[in-house]
């Protein structure tokens, strides 16, 4: 079915669930939903892991720091699922090993104590004892569905053998093992377009927004003005840091979020990443909030600052948050030297953490809920809102709202999403073996050579075959003027096959093209040109859509693209 055909049928004959927001969390339940069977709509006003969920530390993890606020359950689910995501989706999701700097042996103890009582002024230090508890609990923890080593110490010695450009004050370090994913954006896109697939009763808008209510009717409007109203038996607010709006569009007044700003900067430092050799470190500031530096694509990652915030359609990586970045980074790596032009990308985002009167926004809880505001006279549809959460756990908490929409539309769970792979993780080689037999097949068909199919294997695992398979008046050998790892028939199969609406998709959510700093103004045309050909662009639609991206990208970086 078209998503014309798809969206009639939904409108004449009624959602069972409507979910308004497409990152993570609404995401994540859509692609549930639509594995029971149920008639599901899943609406965003702007792109598809556009907001919040493209602004993470691109980690997925358990969530060590949990421990110290007795966050315990949270730690479970998020170790489990960090595993479960490791099996699911390995084209995305690999294992980080964590290097933990330890500057005291006993220091922090008694301050953990308080927190994990109640209190949210505790200091945040963390000495070799405190932490050696943390990473034993944490390995127990992470032993469900196990794919990775258990933690270990390592000697100062050792440690400074490993990183001489690492400071002298640390005592010593711990090694333990989480993971990091490649394309947050391109996961929440993988997950709606699996929903898609699985279910032709189940659709995903992007670029939709709500214009009215009444009664039992919501009425949207897209961007080419159209508009459609629908009548949902639920409605599902996963907007995010957006809760609250959405809530008081569809007429209720809730005060659910309270949001903490997160901002990332990018380096292009050869020298730092030799050091890491593939390791996260995961160390404290001087002020004790916890930071982190690791090799994401060619790129020193840094992260995160976590300041409260409430403006979710403004949010930059501002100059004082750089400072402080490269200010933590001479502290802990003395032997290295750190600056402005360093940076190639830089970009924040709002948590959508739950309301609190927290004094350390560190301290304010990453789990999540699901309120539910029950329906009233003028309203007939129940509004069950997803408050707070972390990427992690995505599949859990869709899991456990869905299994409450199933409760309340009488309808029985059909499949579980527990062992169900991910976009190009569906089919995925058991054995390095067996992916190395893909990989030369699908080079074979394609007329690839090896190292290329590698290459995109590991950019878009098993849908490797799905481009391959695409027709196109491009050719895989024509790559972009400066981003040449990319070419023009994959942008061409992006722009076709994945709701690509604006420039901005591709560059930004599709690809790593922008976060990786990958690209210059040339490539911008180039990818521009293709996008328009598949499209339907004007000229002026063209000129319009690079100019766009452009003024955002330098807003972001606060420099332009180069030629």
């Amino acid at each position: 079915m078209t998503h014309d055909s798809r969206l009639q049928d939904l409108c004449e004959n009624g959602i069972d669930v409507l979910i308004l927001g497409a990152g993570i969390n609404g995401a994540g339940l859509f692609r549930d939903l639509a594995e029971q069977g149920l008639r599901v709509l899943l609406v965003e006003k702007g792109d598809f892991g556009g907001g919040t969920s493209a602004a993470p530390s691109r980690m997925i993890h358990g969530g060590l720091k949990y421990l110290e606020t007795g966050e315990f359950r949270l730690v479970a689910q998020s170790t489990l699922e960090r595993n479960l995501l490791l099996r699911n989706a390995p084209h995305a999701v690999t294992p980080l090993p964590t290097l933990i700097p330890i500057f005291s042996w006993t220091k922090g103890v008694w301050a953990a104590l308080r927190t994990l009582f109640g209190s949210t002024t505790a200091a945040r230090s963390r000495g070799a004892l405190l932490l050696k508890v943390g990473l034993s609990i944490y390995d127990y923890y992470g032993s469900r569905a196990n794919v990775m080593p258990r933690h270990k110490m390592k000697s100062r010695a050792k440690t400074l053998a490993e990183f001489p450009q690492m400071t002298p004050r640390i005592v010593a370090s711990g090694l333990y093992y989480d993971a990091k994913i490649a394309g947050p954006e391109r996961l929440v896109w993988e997950l709606c377009a699996d929903g898609m697939a699985a279910n032709p009763q189940a659709l995903a808008l992007n670029y939709t927004q709500i214009s009215g209510h009444a009664g039992p009717e919501i009425t949207f409007t897209r961007e080419d003005s159209s508009s459609f109203t629908t009548k949902p038996k639920l409605v599902i607010n996963a907007a995010g840091p957006w809760i609250d709006r959405v809530n008081a569009a569809l007429g209720e007044q809730t005060k659910l979020i309270g949001g903490t700003k997160g901002s990332h900067i990018l380096l292009d430092h050869p020298q730092l990443l030799a050091m890491l050799n593939g390791q996260m470190i995961y160390f404290e500031a001087d002020d004790g909030r916890i930071l982190l530096v690791y090799d994401y694509l060619g790129r020193a990652l840094v992260g995160s600052t976590d300041i409260k915030a409430a403006d979710p359609e403004n949010v930059r990586c501002e100059d004082d948050e750089i400072a402080y970045f490269l200010t933590s980074l001479r502290a802990l790596l003395p032997g290295l030297p750190f600056d402005h032009s360093h940076i190639i990308y830089a970009y924040s985002g709002i948590r959508p953490l739950p309301a609190s009167d927290a004094a350390t926004p560190g301290l304010i809880s990453r789990d999540h809920s699901a309120p539910v505001q029950e329906p009233t006279a003028q309203r007939p549809y129940p509004i069950i809102s997803l408050v707070g959460g972390k990427w992690t756990t995505f599949r859990g908490f869709a899991e456990e709202v869905a299994d409450t929409c199933l409760a309340r539309l009488g309808q029985p769970r059909r499949i579980s999403t527990r062992a169900l792979g991910i976009g190009g993780g569906k089919g995925y080689p058991a054995d390095p073996t067996a992916k190395s037999r893909m990989i030369a097949d699908a080079a074979a068909r394609g007329g690839l050579n090896l190292a290329r199919a590698e290459a995109l294997f590991a950019r878009y695992g098993t849908s490797l075959n799905d481009l391959i398979a695409h027709e196109s008046s491009h050719s895989d050998t024509i790559r972009l003027p400066h981003a040449n790892a990319y070419s023009a028939l994959e942008i061409d199969w992006l722009a076709r096959r994945e709701a690509v609406e604006h420039l901005s998709d591709l560059v930004l959510r599709r690809t790593t093209l922008a976060v990786t700093g990958a690209i210059n103004a040339a490539d911008l045309d180039a990818i521009a040109a293709i996008i328009a050909t598949a499209k339907g662009w004007t000229a002026e639609r063209t000129t319009a859509e690079i100019a766009h991206l452009t003024s955002h990208l330098a807003h972001i970086n606060r420099q332009a693209l180069t030629p």
